[in-house]
């Protein structure tokens, strides 16, 4: 989306998230901050939703039922290989070694936050990356 597009609407946000008071509380954050906010309960949700909406980012849980959040986002860049685009994915996960963040990259997530997450700092963290893909759309 070209970053004039987004100066007269909100950002849109996909959070896939599966525990339910989590998923509630990071859609009232990010909602707070202005994100337009739609929620998938799992890996394979998220997928679904990516392929039908318009999205300019997704917070992605990593440990979610059926479909992970890694499975999930690899899924979502061998799809953009062959349609173009990249949309930035941030992953949250409860598991903080190096191993994890090494995975939640390998994977194609462009960042990854250990939870808890300080989504404050998280939303700007989404500003920021959706300004610098439309920098380099641009």
């Amino acid at each position: 989306m070209a970053k004039e597009s987004r100066a007269v609407r909100k950002p849109h946000v996909l959070a896939a998230e599966d525990d339910p008071v989590s998923r509630q509380y990071l859609k009232s954050v990010l909602d707070h901050y202005k994100f337009e906010t739609d929620v998938a309960t799992n890996g394979r949700e998220a997928v679904e939703m990516w392929e039908n909406g318009r999205y300019d980012a997704i917070v992605m849980d990593v440990q979610m039922p059926q479909v992970d959040g890694l499975a999930a986002t690899r899924e979502i860049r061998e799809k953009e290989r062959t349609r173009g685009g990249h949309i930035p994915i941030v992953a949250m996960t409860g598991h903080t070694s190096a191993e994890d963040e090494k995975a939640c990259l390998e994977a194609g997530m462009d960042i990854c936050l250990s939870k808890p997450v300080d989504l404050k700092a998280a939303a700007r963290l989404l500003h920021d990356l959706m300004e610098e893909r439309d920098g380099e759309a641009g």
